[in-house]
């Protein structure tokens, strides 16, 4: 795993009422922090992923190259490298209060502007729930984020993502091992069912009509779900539901009295908002509700079979070049 440093912002009282006590957040950066203090690259973590994840995207030469740029990859509470239900001492398991994108969003902001001392965000950039961060903090400070790229994440949790995220969580809570949380041993059944459930949602239509799970180098179908079975077992029952709720209650509306037009319409950087025409979950259609509210949006559709999953950093070669000229567009401005 990338090398991570913490950032301790105390006890945080959350938008619920309740306390985190000894918030911590798990970051990593590459490169300088110039003179002006205004070329940061500040990218979010995804669902089940951590800042590793973006890894490949940055280094000599490539769009993300920290010898112009410096940036910042940062774990999102909840995903086990932050202080999660599986990390904290205080509050762990099933007695981890309920964190919101906004909560994530106050400490992200003390770690970008005290503790780093960043001036201005040259861009804001994620896949997924890592968007949906990014659109967050544009919305909190439009004086200082200059650009946005979201690629398949919207600025709130729409009905139909609700109704997918619903059905993952009871998938996981119906093994009895899971126990309301206060399990013993790792609930592997809910866990498993969890993952499967989910692959049904990650990919297109086209994606498993044509078989393109060969393209991921799987003999099967049936493998491709042993696979997704496999992966969410080894991760925290309990964390993977405090992200979900994060998730489900995401909503850029909480920083404008509930109004997310409002909150978009308040945001100055220049957006490039990145649906896929085959996300069954972030859909395009949503994307282009959102954009309609921007004062410098554009819609750049990813036309993919690959789902959801087309926008991970570097997973598919023609989607990612998609998304590295996006970036790569938005930094020369």
């Amino acid at each position: 795993m990338g090398l991570c440093a913490f950032y301790s912002a105390g006890d945080v009282v959350l938008l619920g009422g309740k306390t985190l006590f000894d918030v911590k957040i798990g970051y990593q950066t590459f490169g300088q922090l110039n003179e002006k203090r205004d070329n940061a690259v500040v990218i979010f973590s995804y669902y089940s992923g951590t800042h590793e994840r973006y890894l490949p995207l940055i280094g000599e030469g490539k769009t993300l190259d920290p010898a112009r740029w410096f940036i910042v990859l940062i774990n999102k509470l909840g995903n086990g490298i932050s202080t999660s239900p599986s990390t904290s001492v205080a509050q762990p398991g099933p007695s981890f209060p309920p964190v919101t994108l906004v909560d994530n969003l106050r400490v992200q902001e003390k770690l970008l502007f005290e503790h780093l001392q960043i001036d201005q965000i040259a861009l804001v950039y994620g896949w997924s729930m890592g968007a949906m961060q990014a659109w967050h903090l544009a919305v909190a400070r439009p004086e200082q984020v200059k650009t946005l790229l979201a690629v398949c994440g919207s600025a709130r949790c729409w009905p139909n993502n609700q109704v997918f995220l619903s059905g993952v969580r009871a998938a996981l809570c119906c093994d009895a091992q899971f126990a309301n949380g206060h399990y013993q041993r790792p609930p592997l059944r809910g866990l498993a069912a969890f993952g499967r459930v989910y692959a049904g949602w990650a990919y297109s239509a086209a994606f498993f009509r044509e078989a393109r799970w060969r393209d991921l180098g799987f003999s099967s179908l049936e493998a491709l779900l042993v696979d997704w079975e496999r992966d969410h077992q080894a991760l925290d029952a309990n964390d993977l539901l405090c992200a979900l709720d994060s998730w489900y209650h995401a909503d850029v509306g909480h920083l404008a009295q509930g109004h997310w037009q409002t909150a978009l319409a308040r945001i100055r950087a220049r957006c490039i908002v990145m649906p896929c025409t085959s996300d069954r979950y972030f859909t395009q259609e949503e994307a282009a509700l959102e954009v309609a509210w921007l004062k410098q949006g554009e819609l750049s559709v990813i036309d993919s079979p690959y789902g959801h999953c087309a926008g991970a950093p570097a997973r598919f070669l023609r989607e990612s070049a998609q998304i590295d000229s996006a970036m790569a567009a938005l930094l020369r401005d």
